[in-house]
């Protein structure tokens, strides 16, 4: 059986976790004063990651919350990877060298092709890609720009470099409950070849269940927010939930 995992999502702005509606930043909640607080009560659930995003540095285009980030991944038993305002191999290093199992790589898959590359070649699993969609197209800058890139084009572009992991988010789900995309994270796998986490939309343990029967083409794991603040279901539940496939 494929191997499939959930990953609970600790988003981090001015110090707090929060989460955005379709990545917008006027449309903020706080769910906690703590984001290590917040990602030791997943591993104290069972997580063996934590998807740690750093909101304030995906806009800002550098490292805002990453106190935080290292703190989790040096205290807790279990991996962290980190997305948000990673720009430079600096960036990368200072994650990497303080206990951070995997750095996700976004905005830059655009604008600096060619340093995503090196990057890919340099770290290899340890470098992800995050692939955030609007109507097809990648985002970039915290989602508030829009390329002229399609999702499936960027990523067979990536996994000729070397990407063996892409986590693909569609904007138009993200905090909205409303379900995952699964046929545009599906794609993105089949037209890659590789790995693909799933993010935005997932509601329910349905959904999750409804991710799972694709494990064995590509869909790795599931990126889940809202619905585990929001108390739709809990992380114990979500890990029952896949693992009685």
């Amino acid at each position: 059986m494929a191997a499939f995992t959930i990953y609970p999502a600790v988003d981090m702005r001015g110090g707090k976790c929060v989460r955005l509606l379709q990545g917008d930043y006027n449309k903020e909640t706080v769910y906690g004063d703590s984001p290590v607080a917040m990602a030791e009560q997943f591993a104290a659930q069972g997580a063996e990651w934590i998807h740690m995003v750093d909101l304030d540095g995906a806009k800002e285009g550098r490292r805002v919350n990453d106190r935080f980030v290292i703190e989790a991944a040096r205290r807790l038993s279990v991996h962290v990877q980190v997305g948000g305002g990673i720009r430079t191999e600096e960036d990368i290093v200072h994650y990497l060298e303080n206990g951070v199992a995997r750095v996700i790589l976004g905005s830059a898959a655009i604008s600096d092709p060619p340093f995503v590359k090196k990057m890919l070649q340099k770290y290899g699993r340890r470098i992800v890609i995050g692939i955030d969609a609007r109507d097809g197209f990648v985002a970039t800058e915290g989602w508030l720009a829009t390329s002229n890139v399609k999702a499936e084009e960027l990523g067979r572009m990536l996994a000729e470099a070397g990407a063996e992991t892409f986590i693909f988010t569609d904007i138009a789900t993200d905090g909205t409950l409303s379900g995952p995309n699964i046929a545009a994270a599906v794609r993105l796998a089949e037209a890659t070849g590789k790995e693909v986490i799933a993010s935005g939309g997932v509601s329910s343990l349905d959904d999750l269940r409804a991710l799972c029967q694709y494990a064995g083409q590509g869909i790795g794991g599931a990126i889940v927010g809202k619905a585990l603040y929001t108390n739709q279901f809990t992380l114990a539940e979500a890990l029952k939930a896949v693992n009685e496939r």
